[in-house]
């Protein structure tokens, strides 16, 4: 699929500003940051991927819809401690099966079909935190940018023998709310809510974006 020239430059310099963000931290003096590493796991729940076609003639509203169950999602990251704020690099992974499809036809469902397959999410962002310090527990906000290869393996109806297969990168961003709280020296507890989209992309003849909400637990360890 040919690529707008100018989204294509957009992709390659967010794909680079997390590796600068890294640069940035392990650059800065010893005293001004502190640095951590994160891990963090949890139950994803993508919302339907509204797949509208992009060859409709004049009058036409035609798509499918493609339905999701829950899934797992999978988050690691290395940044900057500045106090009331973090600057952070991270990797993300998320999965969740596919089950079922909803042909429509100018707004009227026509046919749902039950499918197999699965449509997975892998990213590279670049985040921001602001912290509020509750005495001991830190409750934080933050946002990212960055770039996500979206990934739809071996869609096709329960029990038929064709399936396709989709990998199209795209640009990507989330927001989100947590709670973290110290378990022992430099390690913290860390409880999340995650809103995670893509922009919009091209593939099978139809414009879609992903997007899901997740919530995830896990560990801080700063060094």
């Amino acid at each position: 699929m040919n690529q707008n020239p100018m989204e294509e430059k957009m992709k390659k310099n967010l794909s680079l500003l997390a590796a600068f963000l890294v640069v940035g931290c392990w650059a800065a003096p010893a005293s001004a940051a502190d640095h951590y590493v994160s891990g963090m796991a949890g139950i994803s729940w993508m919302n339907d991927v509204n797949m509208d076609s992009a060859y409709n003639y004049e009058g036409e509203d035609s798509g499918e819809d493609l339905s999701l169950g829950s899934g797992l999602t999978l988050l690691g990251a290395i940044g900057c401690d500045y106090g009331d704020y973090r600057l952070e690099a991270e990797v993300g992974y998320q999965k969740n099966d596919v089950k079922d499809i909803t042909y429509n036809y100018n707004g009227d469902d026509s046919a749902s079909f039950d499918m197999d397959g699965d449509v997975s999410v892998l990213s590279l962002m670049a985040n921001g935190y602001y912290d509020f310090d509750l005495g001991g527990v830190e409750l934080y906000a933050t946002a990212g940018v960055g770039v996500a290869q979206v990934s739809m393996d071996n869609i096709g109806e329960d029990g038929s023998d064709y399936s396709e297969d989709l990998n199209e990168t795209t640009l990507a961003y989330q927001v989100g709310a947590g709670l973290a709280a110290p378990i022992a020296d430099n390690v913290k507890l860390d409880l999340r809510y995650r809103y995670f989209a893509t922009t919009d992309f091209t593939a099978y003849y139809s414009n879609m974006n992903v997007d899901s909400h997740s919530v995830l637990l896990g560990v801080r360890v700063g060094f």
